[in-house]
């Protein structure tokens, strides 16, 4: 089901702090200082009406300048210094706010289907014609839309240098307490990116095939591509597990491994990749966790790395699905060392923050468990919360509830048209055997 409606907005304007903050200027750390992060995210949030109703993009708005205060950075501006390092200046210009109104009631944006691609995004959070840039623009770019029915839509556009998913929703809830009335956040915000710089001299100790120097394979052209976005319940998950084998000694598959290995095989198999090309599937993974590496809590800046499961395309297509799970499992595996978390700040130092391997790669990123489903600003929870789509090399994982009302994972995945049809019969496959 497809819908249009009309959404009406004033003029953009930042917001900064409500206060006077420090003018300094703060370095980004050599994990989050890499090429690929080097653009600009989106999220959505839908929220309900509320009883007593109120006014969510003036509560939203005062509770930003509010939240910028212990969070200045996000304030400020990218700018490099020398060796294209970049570095926050620490302005107070502040963050981009647009107020709108929407001609549709959230049942109408339910009935079309809370997944992406969502009807009217690019009407939802608009860009802002010069707001774009890396360098020397808004950290942030938000957008509260409110809906004929009392609810309103809150979505925000992130450069991606600054935060991860977890960083991004630590402000968020920030800003959701604070228009709440607390008087400040339960969470102090937490600077730290040296704890993630290269070690002194830099000594990588792990291959990185994340970051092989090997030529990309070509893009398909974008007016060829289509999002489509599939739903895992409870019962599609526990029928894909089941189908697993578990090796003496190791532990069954989670949810994540299975369903990146699902998607990662079929859609190999469906964009055609030749048999003895490499395919690469990345693993956005997470540290927060991670025992010796001692990161803060009320850390906010980018705690991720990439580790890379590596198969010839052939192999992959016609090994069984456990195959392909335990070369995810590795990947992740790789990745829960403080170790390899300095490996990979070093190898940034020493090569020059290189991109990814973009030769046959497809990204995964976890997003069920970044707290977006718990970012209250004064009207509940959102009924639907995370990334506002996908791209060709990134798919991410998302808490989502299906259309029985069970908590279920929604997977958006952009394809061209006739491999997105290949893809939806390998998926139907898997999920089958």
């Amino acid at each position: 089901m497809t819908i249009a409606f009309a959404v009406r907005r004033r003029d953009p304007e930042l917001v900064g702090p409500a206060r006077k903050t420090p003018r300094e200027t703060k370095r980004l750390s050599d994990i989050e200082d890499q090429v690929g992060l080097r653009w600009h995210v989106p999220f959505v949030l839908f929220y309900r009406g509320r009883r007593g109703g109120g006014n969510p993009a003036a509560a939203v708005r005062r509770a930003l300048g509010e939240a910028l205060v212990p969070y200045y950075p996000l304030a400020g501006r990218l700018r490099e210094v020398d060796g294209r390092k970049l570095v926050v200046d620490c302005t107070g210009e502040g963050v981009l706010f647009v107020e709108a109104d929407a001609d549709v009631r959230l049942a109408e944006l339910e009935a079309a289907g809370l997944t992406p691609p969502f009807p009217c995004m690019d009407q939802l959070l608009f860009d802002v014609e010069g707001s774009g840039g890396v360098l020397g623009c808004p950290l942030l770019l938000i957008q509260v839309t409110r809906l004929r029915c009392g609810g309103f839509v809150f979505a925000l556009r992130l450069n991606h240098t600054i935060c991860d998913a977890v960083g991004i929703v630590q402000f968020m809830s920030a800003v959701g307490e604070l228009a709440r009335g607390l008087p400040a956040p339960t969470v102090a915000p937490v600077w730290s990116r040296e704890v993630l710089d290269a070690r002194s001299p830099p000594r990588p100790s792990f291959p990185h095939h994340e970051y092989d120097p090997v030529p990309p394979t070509p893009f398909p052209p974008p007016g060829d591509m289509v999002t489509r976005t599939f739903t895992f319940g409870p019962g599609d998950v526990a029928a894909i597990k089941k189908g697993l084998p578990v090796p003496r000694g190791e532990k069954k598959a989670t949810t994540f491994e299975a369903l990146a290995a699902l998607v990662w095989r079929a859609r190999t198999a469906a964009l055609e990749i030749p048999a003895g090309e490499d395919a690469r599937l990345v693993v956005a993974a997470g540290v927060r966790g991670v025992r010796d590496l001692a990161l803060p809590a009320g850390y906010y800046g980018n705690a991720c790395v990439y580790p890379a499961a590596v198969s010839a395309a052939g192999a992959l297509r016609g090994c069984p699905l456990g195959d392909a799970v335990a070369l995810v499992r590795a990947a992740k595996e790789e990745a829960a060392s403080a170790e390899f978390v300095r490996s990979t700040a070093d190898l940034m130092e020493l090569r020059g923050r290189p991109s990814l391997a973009l030769a046959n790669m497809f990204i995964v990123s976890d997003n069920r468990h970044a707290g977006f489903r718990r970012v209250d600003l004064g009207w509940g929870e959102p009924v639907y919360s995370g990334p506002a789509g996908a791209l060709f090399v990134l798919s991410f994982i998302v808490a989502v509830r299906n259309g029985n009302g069970e908590d279920a994972i929604a997977v958006p995945v952009v394809l061209p048209r006739q491999a997105m049809a290949r893809f939806v019969s390998e998926v139907d496959v898997l999920l089958k055997s």
